[in-house]
């Protein structure tokens, strides 16, 4: 495929807007680690909660939509329409309670709830774990999806679009940290909502597809439609529904979506101006995520159905593709080689724009744990700001370097879903419960996550995973492999906390003192030391958990209504779409009436 002219035009301007901005805020960026990785804790919401949009949008995302589109049809995308429930528990309930900490990553959180050598090991053990493995295996999901589409659209080498993608990504990164990944998402989220809309309206109205009418009825769509899974076939209910709603959100811990809020959404809770502002971000990127987005991949993933209806005429029309890259995932790319110039040239800046928002992210972030709960913590506990900053931007380069050589051995993004899925089940629990269960210890977080990636390393990669779980002969049917999972890992720890001593009570009660947690979790601690007395940090604030649950339940409705209705539209069941509408004004009613008992009075 040739680029025009224009094309080039764009795609340079938009890597030029992007150092620019790294360049201007470099200076200020090196000033010291807090403004490196937390911007001096000063961002408004709406900044914010772009960001966290465009932190999401990465290259592999539409190539997941796509995979599950064509594989389960619209209703497969609950696997990951569910983590709304965890998104708004984080908004409603956590996000406050973040920004109260002052903790400047969520790892250093460890040694504020926890206390001794056992929260010490947790800190520097996730700090690596997190930071460097799991942030790694994310970023080279991402670089795959690069490197699947350079093939297709560019006739990239794989080695060819890992340098050429990663190097200004980590150049910006490296320069402009927080501030400049942050000011560089808003431009991007832009750009990438622009390249996505554009691409659906275009791929919709090819001759051979014949507009979203034709679409729709087409023998090779109107089977995928369905917004809810068919309650008729069991298998697909549970394992694309029931799973979902009933499981998984609660007990995974997913890049994003964890459970109590953390990773790269915990940093920009931590960056903003105050609880209130932290709150607003959050919510506001559940919005734009889960009710904007999806519509415009999941168009591009059906018509893609029409042109390349199955893997052998993806290989047909790109013969180049080597056979261990070769999946469902490719079509979204192969789609997009039909776009006129001009438009392929926004929609090439718009897929760069979602890579370099994600690995840039992911670069700080991971960084940020490097640097403060590792590097400052283990090996130079007197290292000057000057020095935090030079080892923050050397682990940014070390990072990406992992990352793309882990790329070049990956085969899907789905494939690496459903890895992180199972190794993070079963620990989700623990995220919510901390905050507001102190009898929860560093041994129950340590247990839980030994368990659960023992558990999955086991089930994927021996026979023990066909052996128990193959849909053909396995002991237990497929789709019980997660929610068995986090049975286990749960049981073991549940067992691990009443069998060990909880934390000192000076720990607790410095815990208590500055978030106030309140509630039933820790009414046996309150009793305990009713004799000591305790000084909280500013005003004592009404337990307000149950409202903040409501809340989430509210703003689930309304969201979800909103996203439905958008389908429905397209769909031409203008009806149904209606209803859907006026539930979301119902809810948004009911929710602006609870958000009065939320929101925080800043002192």
């Amino acid at each position: 495929m040739e680029l025009a002219i224009i094309d080039w035009v764009i795609i340079i301007s938009f890597f030029s807007i992007s150092l620019i901005i790294g360049i201007w805020v470099s200076k200020r960026a090196g000033t010291s680690s807090g403004e490196f990785f937390l911007s001096g804790r000063n961002m408004p919401w709406w900044l914010l909660g772009i960001s966290m949009v465009a932190t999401t949008f990465s290259t592999d995302t539409p190539n997941l939509v796509t995979d599950i589109v064509r594989t389960n049809g619209v209703s497969g995308n609950w696997v990951w329409w569910a983590f709304l429930i965890t998104g708004l528990l984080t908004v409603f309930v956590y996000a406050k309670l973040w920004r109260k900490s002052n903790v400047k990553t969520d790892i250093e959180f460890y040694e504020f709830r926890y206390g001794g050598s056992p929260a010490s090991f947790l800190r520097k053990f996730r700090a690596l774990y997190l930071g460097v493995i799991f942030n790694v295996i994310i970023m080279s999901s991402v670089t795959l999806a690069a490197i699947k589409i350079g093939g297709i659209m560019l006739g990239l080498e794989p080695w060819q679009t890992v340098i050429s993608a990663g190097l200004i990504t980590v150049i910006f990164s490296t320069l402009g940290g927080f501030r400049g990944v942050v000011y560089t998402d808003f431009i991007l989220f832009f750009v990438a909502m622009a390249g996505s809309i554009g691409a659906a309206y275009y791929l919709v109205n090819l001759p051979e597809v014949g507009g979203i009418s034709a679409l729709l009825s087409h023998e090779n769509v109107n089977d995928k439609l369905s917004i809810l899974p068919d309650f008729t076939d069991t298998r697909s209910l549970i394992t694309l529904l029931i799973i979902p709603l009933a499981v998984q959100w609660w007990s995974a811990w997913y890049p994003g979506a964890e459970p109590g809020g953390g990773g790269y959404i915990a940093q920009r809770m931590l960056a903003s101006k105050d609880e209130n502002h932290a709150i607003s971000a959050t919510f506001f990127f559940n919005i734009m995520h889960y009710a904007l987005r999806p519509w415009p991949w999941i168009i591009v993933a059906l018509t893609s159905l029409i042109i390349f209806p199955d893997l052998a005429s993806i290989k047909a029309a790109f013969p180049n593709i080597t056979d261990d890259k070769l999946g469902h995932d490719l079509a979204y790319s192969a789609m997009l080689i039909k776009l006129p110039s001009g438009l392929i040239g926004i929609v090439m800046a718009s897929l760069i724009a979602a890579y370099m928002s994600t690995i840039s992210t992911q670069l700080n972030w991971g960084s940020s744990y490097m640097v403060y709960d590792f590097y400052q913590k283990q090996i130079n506990p007197n290292a000057t700001e000057k020095r935090l900053v030079v080892v923050g931007r050397i682990s940014t380069i070390v990072l990406m370097i992992l990352s793309a050589i882990l790329a070049l051995l990956l085969q899907n993004a789905l494939q690496i879903f459903d890895i992180l899925l199972t190794f993070g089940a079963g620990t989700g629990l623990i995220f919510i419960l901390r905050w507001f269960w102190w009898r929860i210890n560093s041994w129950s977080e340590i247990s839980a996550m030994f368990s659960s990636g023992i558990i999955a390393i086991s089930l994927k990669t021996t026979n023990l995973g066909v052996y128990f779980f193959d849909s053909d002969k396995g002991v237990f049917p497929d789709w019980s492999e997660y929610p068995l999972v986090v049975l286990v890992t749960s049981i073991i720890w549940i067992a691990v906390t009443f069998f060990t001593k909880p934390e000192s009570d000076e720990v607790l009660q410095n815990f208590c003192k500055k978030i106030q947690p309140g509630g039933p979790g820790w009414k046996k601690f309150i009793d305990k030391t009713t004799k000591k007395q305790f000084k909280v940090d500013g005003k004592i604030n009404k337990w307000n958990v149950p409202s903040g649950i409501l809340a989430m339940l509210f703003g689930c409705g309304l969201i979800y209504s909103i996203m439905f209705a958008t389908g429905y539209i397209i769909y031409g069941e203008y009806q149904t779409a209606f209803l859907l509408i006026l539930s979301s004004l119902i809810f948004g009613i009911l929710l602006i009436k609870i958000w009065k008992k939320i929101k925080v009075d800043v002192f």
